[in-house]
């Protein structure tokens, strides 16, 4: 095995463009797990730990442009205003140790249906930026980005670079089953963003399909019931007839497996509930800045 370490992105591309096989590593997380356990071999290694860009963030008016390396604390501590359903997600990570050196570039890159990061990207709408040498920069909309099991849509000689995600402008929440709090693989997850400028949901599942998913049934059905009861701009609780249904849609969206995590059954049913909670939880909030900003006009 060749380890490659360039010195600055424009190094990075032409390593790949070389090497077009070279497993890109900075944090690590998957892809030692994979070395140590003999379960893949590469010719080469990319280490991208010496490109300072890839661990920096820029917060825009409209958007976060999050370097693919930034590390989950980082977003945690400093992007949880402007990204609360990622910073979520940042913290059911592993343990803390691994949260200083995973970031979202690296759930991508692997592009495992468990990544924690997954949901809350998809929820937000984000997009990837990736580059190569040869064709320079494309941004690819998340929901096109996962294509398979642990496959998505980067080219050989692509690397990414950051991601792009909307600033939230509603309630955003994340929920995960893990068989314990820390140091664990979602049995499934989910996410929930509320975007009232647009006046629609998005949801995002993880671990209980062979990609990362949204629940796009259930996200038009939700999105017809707020418009047609005005929830919008009465504020009022959401029914429980309308939230159960949302449930059930979500749970129908899931094609999970057994195993040793978890039943396909279950997985169903945890997603289910997920987001049944989740959808009061941001819908509650929702409320809340509804009210207070009534009182305040």
């Amino acid at each position: 095995m060749d380890f490659l370490r360039p010195a600055s992105w424009e190094e990075a591309l032409a390593a790949k463009a070389e090497h077009p096989t070279a497993v890109p590593i900075a944090g690590g997380t998957d892809v030692m797990v994979e070395i140590n356990f003999d379960h893949r071999r590469p010719e080469y290694l990319l280490d991208l730990n010496r490109i300072g860009d890839l661990y920096e963030w820029e917060v825009g008016e409209e958007s976060v442009r999050l370097g693919a390396s930034v590390p989950y604390t980082k977003i945690m501590e400093s992007l949880r205003a402007e990204l609360p359903g990622l910073a979520l997600a940042s913290h059911t990570v592993a343990s803390p140790q691994i949260r200083n050196r995973g970031g979202v570039g690296g759930n991508l890159g692997t592009a495992s249906p468990a990544g924690d990061a997954h949901p809350a990207l998809l929820a937000a709408g984000a997009e990837v930026e990736v580059e190569s040498a040869a064709r320079g920069t494309r941004l690819i909309p998340i929901d096109e980005f996962y294509t398979g099991v642990k496959r998505n849509a980067l080219r050989p000689d692509e690397l990414i670079r950051a991601v792009h995600v909307k600033k939230a402008d509603g309630p955003q929440q994340y929920s995960k089953v893990g068989t314990r709090n820390a140091m664990v693989i979602a049995v499934c997850a989910f996410g929930l963003a509320l975007h009232p400028e647009t006046r629609t949901v998005r949801t995002g599942i993880g671990s209980a399909a062979p990609t990362p998913v949204r629940a796009k049934a259930a996200e038009e059905f939700l999105n017809a019931a707020l418009e047609e009861g005005g929830f919008w701009d009465n504020g009022k609780i959401i029914t429980p007839s309308v939230a159960k249904q949302f449930a059930g849609l979500c749970s129908a969206a899931c094609n999970p497996i057994d195993d040793v995590r978890g039943t396909a059954s279950y997985r169903r049913h945890a997603v289910g509930v997920m987001a049944r909670r989740t959808l009061t939880w941001t819908w509650e909030s929702y409320r809340g800045n509804h009210r207070t900003t009534e009182g305040a006009a």
